[in-house]
């Protein structure tokens, strides 16, 4: 079924055009809801393309959001990664307490599509991003919260809200950012973070809402190193986040926030304790997971490290699934053991691992062989090198389905997206529409 809410409903008037990369010719000058109704399939798409499904979103958004809350936290996931309301809207009707998002700009997006809970994990300072926060704080039914990493952050926020002559109905809820020697960015020491906590106390324009950090980037794998690294950190996490509570005090609640989507399950372990203490205290902290991978998993990167996916999860509970296929199409066999296709790095992400060839067929949507022993080797802009040690049985022409790695570099692409119903559908029920 579509994937549409209230506030995203108006998409679904957007009128098609012959730029929309890989939509059939005859959707030109046909509303998305015009286009739907005709019943379009799979096999009148373009190639390179790249297709959603609706099954497994749905599946997905279920899965996150229960485990979230299995473990005592909220999720928040990050909008960043598909930068498509539709689907922020998917997960925020299955129970996600609000959106996070990586620039102002987006921040803005999300707020023309009605999300009333954001929380910029990045530092905002440029001074019309701070003017257009102070105005949109004047709703009431608007929460917001961005984070801060230095002093001169502060200051910067500052100056910013006075040049622009903002007028702020509240102070702009700020988080103590904890980084680590060597990661991202954050305050790069307790004491450090604990100066700038208490810096945040003395603005007139700022208050102190808790604190946030993002342990993704300090591991790309689970060998041991890295995941003593990444709990540790969290386990400083955790210390701030004493020394937070004890400068703001316990008036309002206050936040910790951490969880990409590869270690989740490590956030929840090292957090447990401290969520049983403040639960047994009567403290109201919002603990706040940010996994926006995870509702479209993939066939790489996502797929070897998620404490989720079916190859790592031995609870026997709910596992994610990929939830986006890449397809494109045999131009050229110039060698029997190569085949070169029409979709390279400006159609498929590859910064965190190449596609993975799964199946032909003589057209999109159609039955599929198993192509084994092929491998991606390498993309150039609009062409992908797919490699056998023996002779590939690949016609000029066929379509070739690619399994895709990170999320997050897959949705900038394209414009429109369309879903499937499900796994071996070949009807189109929805097209999602990104904003980048």
């Amino acid at each position: 079924m579509p994937l549409t809410s209230p506030p995203i409903d108006e998409l679904a008037d957007e009128v098609l055009a012959t730029s929309d990369t890989a939509l059939p010719e005859r959707a030109a000058g046909l509303t998305v809801r015009e286009f739907l109704a005709t019943g379009p399939t799979l096999d009148e798409f373009w190639t390179p393309l790249t297709v959603l499904n609706a099954d497994a979103l749905a599946h997905n958004a279920a899965t996150i959001q229960a485990w979230s809350t299995a473990h005592g936290m909220e999720l928040m996931p990050h909008g960043k990664t598909t930068m498509a309301p539709a689907l922020w809207w998917l997960q925020l009707d299955a129970g996600a307490t609000g959106l996070t998002l990586a620039t102002p700009g987006q921040v803005r997006t999300a707020r023309s599509f009605g999300v009333a809970s954001i929380m910029l994990a990045n530092a905002l300072v440029a001074p019309r991003a701070l003017a257009f926060i102070a105005a949109e704080l004047a709703d009431p039914n608007f929460a917001f919260r961005s984070w801060v990493d230095s002093i001169e952050t502060v200051e910067a926020m500052e100056r910013g809200l006075s040049a622009t002559d903002a007028e702020l109905t509240r102070p702009i809820d700020v988080l103590v950012e904890l980084g680590a020697h060597g990661g991202r960015t954050g305050a790069r020491t307790l004491d450090d973070a604990e100066a700038l906590a208490r810096r945040v106390t003395e603005s007139p324009v700022l208050r102190l809402a808790g604190v946030a950090g993002y342990e993704g980037s300090l591991g790309h794998d689970r060998t041991g190193h890295a995941l003593v690294a990444v709990r540790d950190y969290l386990s400083d996490l955790l210390e701030l986040h004493d020394t937070v509570r004890a400068i703001a005090g316990d008036e309002e609640p206050l936040i910790v926030s951490a969880g990409g989507s590869a270690y989740l399950d490590h956030v929840a372990d090292v957090f447990e304790p401290a969520i049983e203490a403040d639960a047994a205290a009567g403290r109201r902290t919002r603990w706040i997971l940010r996994s926006g991978a995870s509702l479209l998993h993939d066939d790489g990167f996502y797929h070897g490290i998620s404490p989720l996916d079916a190859m790592r999860n031995h609870s026997h509970g709910p596992t994610l699934v990929p939830a986006m296929r890449g397809y494109a199409r045999v131009v050229s066999h110039p060698e029997p053991g190569l085949a070169l296709l029409d979709g390279g790095k400006r159609d498929f992400p590859y910064d965190e691992g190449m596609p993975v060839p799964f199946g032909r067929a003589a057209d999109l949507g159609g039955p599929e062989e198993p192509l084994v022993g092929a491998s991606v080797t390498a993309l150039n802009d609009q062409h992908a090198f797919l490699r056998s040690t023996a002779p590939l049985p690949l016609a000029i022409g066929d379509v070739v389905s690619l399994g895709l790695s990170h999320p997050c570099t897959a949705f900038d692409k394209r414009r429109w997206l369309p879903v499937v119903e499900g796994a071996g559908s070949t009807r189109v029920v929805d097209l999602v529409r990104t904003f980048f």
